[in-house]
């Protein structure tokens, strides 16, 4: 493989995410060079980038070094690290890690990312934003389903913005589960899957699931990010809308999004 095209690092969480940005890059003439996480990073990753090695979640000078190796300078975070390792005594931590982690203020995700796109500053990488080459994948405006929202969804959708933005505000997280006006669950560290499954049984049927970008989002890190899997889990639960931010959402194969949610008759609107 030429060593003339630019190199990017991925570090790769689980979800589609890590294979969208790997497809799009190597498409645009990138070479990849990944970090997989052990338990959260899909092995079938391996086959779409250029070189991959595997670390522990708390591995961070692995990391580092691995990068520095390759010519590393630009580096992308793409998919969800699984947060319960903060609180598993299995996990290895390093001494990088362990010098982290003990000057954080306190361990929300903003807080925790920001920390660790300043080790990379400091190891001579920049962590990029994290849509970079995804572009076309962005929710666009509008209603995106052949059902529009009825007069209580849309009711439902403008109260359940106000209480995500507040939500992420405070960096707790960036979705909302609404039914009649009532907050029937807000997403923290369990994540977005969990969170409709939590509120959608406690709705019984039609809830509504509103997921925003936090107001001073740093888009290098936690961009909201709907697919499939955000609408197999909303018809378990029999949840009838999802609203998200346009331009600032990174939707996932939305044909499939848009052939189950018609299928199920949920509607999606882009605000």
């Amino acid at each position: 493989m030429s060593q003339d095209k630019p190199v990017l690092g991925l570090i790769a969480g689980n979800g589609k995410f890590p294979f969208l940005f790997a497809h799009q890059a190597r498409r645009k003439n990138y070479k990849v060079i990944t970090v997989a996480i052990k338990g959260d990073t899909s092995f079938f990753l391996h086959s779409g980038v250029d070189k991959m090695i595997w670390v522990g979640p708390g591995e961070l000078a692995k990391i580092f070094s691995f990068f520095k190796s390759e010519g590393v300078a630009k580096v992308i975070m793409a998919g969800q690290v699984n947060p319960s390792n903060l609180f598993n005594d299995r996990v290895v931590i390093d001494d990088e890690a362990k010098k982290l982690f003990n000057a954080l203020k306190d361990r929300k995700a903003d807080t925790i990312f920001s920390a660790v796109a300043d080790q990379l500053k400091e190891n001579g990488m920049e962590l990029l934003n994290s849509t970079f080459l995804l572009s076309e994948y962005m929710a666009p405006k509008g209603t995106l389903t052949k059902r529009g929202p009825s007069a209580q969804e849309l009711a439902d959708i403008e109260f359940g913005c106000i209480i995500a933005k507040l939500m992420g505000g405070i960096d707790v997280g960036q979705t909302v589960v609404i039914k009649d006006r009532a907050i029937v669950a807000i997403e923290a560290m369990e994540g977005t899957d969990k969170t409709i499954l939590r509120g959608g049984t406690i709705a019984r049927q039609g809830a509504v699931v509103v997921k925003m970008s936090k107001p001073s989002q740093d888009v290098r890190f936690d961009i909201p990010v709907v697919g499939p899997r955000t609408l197999k889990n909303m018809i378990k639960v029999k949840a009838s809308c999802l609203a998200i931010e346009a331009r600032k959402t990174l939707m996932i194969d939305q044909d499939v999004c848009l052939a189950l949610a018609n299928k199920h008759k949920i509607c999606i609107v882009c605000a």
